[in-house]
């Protein structure tokens, strides 16, 4: 009984690892919509805040 438990924990670890490995689409994008001066993330087409000038 104890080494059909320890069995089916290692399976679940073991599938849990594989999920866990993979990649979460739209990550990369996500990346790509910070500004590269100050980290923020840009909403929309525009410019960032940062680069307005007056403020």
């Amino acid at each position: 009984m104890i080494v059909k438990i320890v069995t089916l924990f290692l399976i679940a670890v073991g599938v849990l690892a594989m999920f866990g490995k993979l990649r979460v689409p739209g990550v990369k994008r996500l990346g790509a919509t910070r500004c590269p001066d100050c980290g923020r993330l840009r909403i929309g087409k525009g410019p960032c805040p940062c680069k307005k000038k007056g403020s």
